[in-house]
């Protein structure tokens, strides 16, 4: 079984550090699931939004937005996964370093793009609710709407040119330029979760303050009833299933995006993790392309409908 040291020259996959046939076809396995679950559930989300007028609300565009990024990594990326762990490790596609910038680019692409949705969602539902109504339609407007995707996907262009440095992540072997791209892509996802913590535990603030505007409130992360003539909850209940909702979500973001950061910020500052963990750090991101679309709309009785 190969080391650590050899895997960034003979692993054609991110999340492979062994070439064990066990291991790469497991792997592929895995990959090949997450490919089709991901792709169907992001494609019915978008189309669900473009074909349903009730649904086309500023706070699904930027969930549309962040489907349209996960299908990147769904559709493009772990496809091409899952065939290449089933390819002798020596063969020679998978040492071409433009092939590998391909694919770390859609891989990067789309993970960016994707957590920056995360958070465009979380500020416009924390200025829905704690902000005036005129606030929230100024700064949202059709126009400046659009300016935020356009931006979230300018954005995620500049750090494609660093993506190489990431395939080497954990090598015994890798230079400092790798380190400090891991270092930068911690830091990246370690200020995006502050900010989005932030939008959503001010969310449960004013949930919790105010239940009259909880009631009239028609989104996921708020009680909807099941059937239109049932009596409403009490208020108390109503403010709890709303903080759960949100802690839910929180938690669902922190445990595919936080070990990772630690993980490659121990690699940093102290010795690289052991590869199993990294491998492990590198899925749990990745499967959020597949789970985004079920952790926006499972509360929604809207596309539930």
């Amino acid at each position: 079984m190969p080391n650590a040291s050899s895997w960034s020259a003979s692993s054609p996959l991110l999340l492979l550090w062994e070439d064990s046939s066990g291991t790469r076809i497991f792997l592929s396995l895995l990959y090949a699931v997450l490919a089709i679950s991901g792709t169907l559930s992001n494609v019915m989300v978008i189309y669900l939004v473009f074909s349903f007028k009730k649904l086309q609300t500023t706070s699904n565009a930027f969930i549309v937005n962040g489907c349209a990024a996960d299908l990147s990594v769904c559709a493009l990326w772990m496809p091409q996964e899952a065939v290449l762990g089933l390819l002798p490790p020596n063969s020679s596609s998978l040492r071409s370093a433009e092939y590998r910038l391909l694919r770390g680019g859609l891989l990067g692409l789309g993970l960016t793009v994707s957590l920056a949705s995360h958070l465009l969602v979380a500020f416009n539902r924390y200025v829905l609710i704690t902000k005036l109504p005129s606030v929230y339609q100024a700064l949202y407007q059709r126009r400046h709407t659009g300016c935020m995707i356009g931006l979230s996907w300018a954005l995620a262009l500049l750090p494609v040119p660093l993506l190489p440095g990431l395939w080497t992540l954990g090598s015994a072997q890798s230079d400092g330029s790798s380190r400090y791209t891991a270092l930068l892509l911690a830091l990246a996802v370690l200020g995006q979760t502050a900010l989005l913590l932030h939008c959503y535990l001010g969310i449960v603030r004013r949930v919790r303050g105010s239940a009259k505007r909880v009631s009239v409130l028609n989104f996921h992360l708020l009680h909807q009833l099941p059937f239109p003539a049932a009596p409403p909850p009490p208020r108390r209940a109503q403010r709890r299933l709303s903080s759960v909702s949100v802690l839910l979500l929180c938690c669902v973001f922190l445990l595919g995006t936080q070990p990772l950061v630690w993980v490659s910020l121990l690699g940093f500052f102290l010795r690289p993790a052991p590869p199993a963990l990294q491998a492990a750090s590198w899925l749990l991101l990745c499967s959020l392309s597949a789970l985004n679309p079920l952790l926006y709309t499972w509360r929604s009785e809207e596309f539930r409908r």
